[in-house]
């Protein structure tokens, strides 16, 4: 069996004014046996790709995989570029299957579905024999016209993405199985009309969870093969498809299939109002004053969730904890070059003035002049230990950590999650010994935090990913058929 791996990935907030063009993702590309070498043995899509191949004795084809996180909107030549080239490699490899891992939110200005283009442009080119069964993210933005040139789907079941490794297992598992046994599965869509935002599509929330616990089960209880992927969308990518969809891969037919599908879709529509808003959202200003009140008391931290920064730079906490002077405060992989490089050349112990965050736009926040002392500087790379991405390369880039009072700040060069210890143990730091700790993260942060810290507070900001998603610009969503704009009292919906 010869199975050939590709991959595009990035999670595109719409309205994001910073790019990813060609040269971002050809920086982060990979190609041939450096795919494998770089991804073998991690917690990752490609990761779960590598390893049913070598259980079942097939040969891997690597051929193009560029990984980008949730950044902004991809360009038209990179999508086209990457397309082009996973297709052309495909269709000369002489696969018996593909093996793809697609986001599924990807967003450039002349491709409302990149995805859907990606699979067209390979089925045209590899033709109908070769099965191309596909690996999304959670937050994949999907409907049945984007899975129209596909033999099979699968997509991440958590959300901490603690399952990445796993889906590829999933993914690679079927097209096995379809080459061996001739199987064709079912391919089923539904969509339950509803948008979220990311900060409230944590698989482990209620009720959202006790729906995706429904589709563990009909899995478990069922007679034929059946897979189910309950996907949240991503609400700050502006496409058609945007939102909530349900995925069925089954050995059955296609009325049974879509029967699973349309049931738990109709699930979670009757639920839309409490999937929608579970937890309760806080300005800066109260978030502030409650942490200074209330954190450090009994020993473990509070997490303050800058979540609507998409640029891991907004810097609306950052501020306002200055200016109230709070005290044993961390605010881990702040984005910002400029600031890490001043802060190298003038050295560890050096008291400068530094203008920190809120350089990718206005909306990030005040971006301001601060007396700071640099603690430590220096380039940083390491692997990830956390359940998320495990075993993956990280380059900080130039690094520098420094403190404002009594908020301490890590620079980082390069965009990087900042969702388990390695935020802090990279810079020799524990998060266990800071009172208040500044996070940006959606989800992803709960693998670690929500047992590390005593109190998790969500902090609402006029960034590109807010909570009140009446705040978006959107233009291709259809918004009556979709919640919460269509609910009967919208102000109701986002209280």
């Amino acid at each position: 069996m010869r199975l050939g791996i590709a991959g595009f990935h990035i999670e595109s907030a719409s309205f994001l004014p910073l790019v990813s063009n060609k040269s971002d993702f050809e920086a982060a590309a990979v190609r041939g046996d450096a795919l494998i070498q770089a991804y073998d043995a991690t917690n990752t899509v490609p990761g779960g790709f590598i390893a049913f191949a070598r259980q079942s004795g097939a040969e891997l084809i690597p051929l193009t995989y560029s990984y980008l996180g949730a950044l902004g909107p991809a360009s038209d030549d990179a999508v086209a570029h990457f397309a082009t080239e996973i297709a052309s490699k495909a269709a000369t490899a002489n696969l018996d299957a593909l093996l793809l891992h697609l986001h599924g939110a990807s967003w450039a200005p002349s491709y409302p579905d990149v995805e859907r283009f990606f699979l067209s442009h390979i089925r045209a080119e590899i033709g109908a024999a070769v099965p191309i069964v596909l690996a999304l993210d959670y937050h994949a933005n999907i409907d049945a016209a984007t899975l129209e040139h596909v033999d099979a789907c699968f997509a991440y079941h958590e959300s901490p993405h603690t399952d990445m490794g796993e889906t590829g297992l999933r993914a690679a598992r079927c097209a096995v199985a379809m080459i061996e046994t001739g199987m064709r599965p079912a391919v089923a869509v539904s969509k339950p009309g509803l948008m979220v935002p990311s900060i409230f599509s944590a698989t482990a929330l209620r009720p959202l969870a006790d729906i995706i616990s429904m589709a563990r089960d009909m899995e478990r209880r069922s007679s034929v093969y059946l897979d189910i992927s309950i996907l949240a969308g991503f609400s700050y990518a502006d496409s058609p498809n945007t939102g909530f969809s349900v995925v069925v891969v089954g050995d059955m037919a296609q009325e049974a299939a879509q029967d699973i599908a349309d049931a738990l879709s109709e699930e979670i529509c009757s639920r839309k109002e409490a999937i929608y808003r579970p937890d309760a959202v806080w300005t800066v200003d109260d978030a502030v004053t409650l942490a200074k009140r209330e954190a450090g008391r009994n020993g473990k931290p509070w997490v303050l969730l800058e979540h609507a920064d998409r640029s891991n730079d907004s810097s609306y906490l950052l501020a306002e904890l200055v200016d109230r002077e709070a005290q044993n405060v961390a605010i881990p992989m702040l984005w910002d070059s400029e600031a890490a490089e001043a802060a190298h050349r003038a050295g560890p112990g050096a008291i400068i003035d530094l203008k920190i965050g809120a350089w990718s736009s206005p909306k990030a926040g005040p971006r301001r002049s601060y007396r700071c002392e640099v603690l430590s500087s220096g380039p940083k790379t390491y692997k990830i230990s956390g359940e998320m991405l495990t075993g993956t390369h990280v380059d900080l880039g130039m690094t520098a950590v420094v403190r404002i009072g009594g908020v301490t700040v890590s620079l980082v060069s390069a965009f990087a999650f900042g969702v388990d210890e390695d935020a802090f143990t990279v810079f020799g730091q524990n998060p266990r010994d800071f009172d208040i700790i500044v996070l940006r993260s959606k989800t992803h942060f709960r693998q670690v935090y929500e047992e590390l810290s005593e109190k998790i507070v969500i902090v609402d900001t006029p960034d590109y990913g807010p909570a009140d998603l009446f705040e978006i610009p959107y233009a291709q969503i259809d918004k009556t058929k979709v919640y919460p704009f269509n609910a009967p009292d919208p102000n109701r919906s986002q209280r």
